[in-house]
C-alpha cells in the first residue's frame, strides 16, 4: 500500500526529471543556436574577405546594385511625368563654356559685362571668352581687345555662325582650309567649340598680321581683301570696336549702343576664303 510519503517522493522525482529534461533541451538549443550564429558569422566574414580581396567583383556588384536602384528611380519618375531624370548628366557642366564674371579681374569683368549688354548674350559665356582672349593673346602677342573685336564683327559672338563660303564659328575661320590647325583639338568639328575656334582664329590672325606687316594690312588679309581695292570697311569696323573696348577696359563709361556694330557684308565673304587659302601657299 502506497503511503503519503511515497507519493511525495514520487512527485519530487518526477519534478526533478522534468526539470532535468527541460534543462537538457535548453542546453541543446543553446548549443545549436551558438553553432548557427557561428556559421552565419563565418559566412559573413568569408563574404567580406572575398569582397575586400576582389575589388573587381565588389565594384561589379556595387555597380549592378546602383544601376538597379537608378533604373527603379527613373521608372518611378517617368511614371510621375518627369522625363528629365532619365536624361540627367551630372558631368554636363564640364562641357559648358562659361565662367563666373566674379572670377575675372576688374578690367576683364568690365569688358565682359559691356559685351554681354552690347550683344545681348549671357555674361557667363562671354566671361569665359574674355578670359581666354587674355590668355591666348598674351601667348600669341596679340592684344586681347583686338581678338574680342574680331569676334564681335565676324559673328556677333555666335559660336555656331557660318558664312555662305564655309567660314565657321566665333572668328569665322575657314575650317576646310585650316583643318590641320584643328588636328590638335580632335578634328574639324572642334570649330564649333568656342574656345577652340578662338585659339585657331588667333593663330590665323597672327599669320595674317605677319604676312601683312601691320595691323591694318593684317586685317585686310584676314577678311580676304589684301588684293582688292578696298575691304568694304572691315578693318575700320574692327578698329572702331577695338577702340571702344580699350575705352571700357580703361574704366571709361561707354554706352553699349555707342556705335553701330555692322557685321561683315556677304560680298566680302568669298574674298575671306581666298585670303585664308592664300595663307597656306
Amino acid at each position: 500500500m502506497t503511503t503519503r510519503q511515497d507519493l511525495i517522493s514520487l512527485a519530487r522525482h518526477t519534478r526533478d526529471a522534468a526539470s532535468l529534461f527541460v534543462k537538457d533541451i535548453g542546453n541543446g538549443l543553446l548549443v545549436v543556436s551558438h553553432n548557427t550564429l557561428a556559421l552565419v558569422g563565418l559566412a559573413v566574414v568569408t563574404v567580406l574577405l572575398v569582397f575586400t580581396s576582389q575589388a573587381g567583383l565588389r565594384e561589379s556588384l556595387e555597380s549592378a546594385a546602383l544601376g538597379w536602384l537608378s533604373a527603379r528611380q527613373e521608372a518611378r519618375a517617368e511614371a510621375e511625368g518627369n522625363t528629365l531624370l532619365a536624361a540627367a548628366e551630372p558631368d554636363a557642366i564640364a562641357r559648358a563654356t562659361a565662367t563666373d564674371p566674379r572670377e575675372l579681374s576688374r578690367q576683364q569683368a568690365a569688358v565682359a559685362h559691356w559685351l554681354a549688354r552690347r550683344y545681348h548674350v549671357a555674361p557667363e559665356p562671354i566671361s569665359r571668352l574674355v578670359q581666354e582672349a587674355w590668355a591666348v593673346g598674351n601667348r600669341a602677342k596679340v592684344e586681347p581687345m583686338l581678338i574680342l573685336s574680331i569676334m564681335a564683327i565676324e559673328s556677333g559672338f555666335n559660336p555656331f555662325a557660318q558664312s555662305a563660303v564655309g567660314a565657321q564659328g566665333l572668328m569665322q575661320v575657314m575650317t576646310r582650309v585650316h583643318d590641320d590647325k584643328y588636328e590638335a583639338f580632335g578634328g574639324t568639328l572642334a570649330a564649333f567649340d568656342p574656345v577652340t575656334n578662338l585659339r585657331v582664329g588667333v593663330q590665323v590672325l597672327k599669320e595674317c598680321i605677319q604676312r601683312g606687316g601691320s595691323l591694318e594690312e593684317g586685317l585686310r588679309y584676314y577678311v580676304g581683301a589684301a588684293n582688292l581695292p578696298e575691304d568694304t570697311g572691315y578693318a575700320s569696323r574692327v578698329l572702331a570696336e577695338h577702340d571702344l573696348l580699350k575705352a571700357v577696359a580703361a574704366g571709361r563709361a561707354v554706352p553699349p549702343s555707342a556705335s553701330a556694330r555692322p557685321l561683315r557684308e556677304a560680298a566680302s565673304a568669298p574674298a575671306g576664303e581666298s585670303a585664308q587659302v592664300a595663307l597656306l601657299r
